[in-house]
């Protein structure tokens, strides 16, 4: 058995992607969600994935990728995030890397395992975390949000685990402001309009 797995929390695509509203419709935000999510998704391999999340449109799309869902209303990210690890935990997994799904420029994430304690991967900024990953049974405490990745360092060292910090360019970026877009690749900035079929 694979002892890390990848935890994925996905928000609702309708609500996703708020910032992005002064240059992408409600119907462009979302489907844009939608495909930087799969891509994730598709770049965890060969770690098994779990999604985690509170909506049903979000959990059907996960069912049809193939990834566990981990069904958890009502309590947050952070909430969400430790429920996810939890679970992940009770089937025998020893490690857990949790990965937003916004990284258009994800190509793996087996490669922050295995090196014991926690690995980090700010955003470019320095201030929020993209990916982190922690052993599942260290009971870490998750503090996203605005300077969330000083906190978790901070949350490793309290709990005396060894900290590697990784600056990994295709992890590093993540899609929150207008500017971020400009890199974003052909198949995952094409309007909502132009989607005839699934998000590949």
């Amino acid at each position: 058995m694979t002892d890390a797995a990848v935890l994925v929390p996905v928000k609702a695509f309708a609500q996703a992607k708020l910032r992005l509203e002064g240059v992408l419709s409600a119907a462009e935000r979302s489907d844009l969600a939608r495909r930087m999510a799969t891509h994730v998704l598709g770049a965890t391999a060969p770690l098994p994935v779990a999604v985690v999340c509170d909506d049903l449109d979000v959990a059907a799309w996960a069912e049809a990728t193939g990834a566990e869902v981990v069904w958890c209303p009502g309590t947050g990210l952070n909430g969400a995030v430790t429920r996810g690890v939890a679970v992940l935990a009770d089937r025998g997994f020893t490690e857990v890397v949790v990965a937003h799904g916004d990284l258009p420029g994800a190509r793996g994430f087996d490669h922050l395992t295995g090196a014991g304690g926690v690995t980090a991967v700010p955003d470019r900024r320095g201030d929020g975390t993209n990916v982190l990953c922690v052993p599942a049974d260290a009971g870490f405490g998750f503090s996203y949000g605005a300077g969330s990745f000083h906190r978790h360092c901070a949350e490793a060292h309290r709990l005396g685990l060894g900290l590697r910090i990784r600056h990994d360019p295709g992890l590093n970026w993540e899609v929150d402001l207008p500017e971020d877009l400009k890199r974003l690749p052909a198949d995952l900035c094409r309007p909502a309009a132009a989607s005839t079929g699934p998000p590949s």
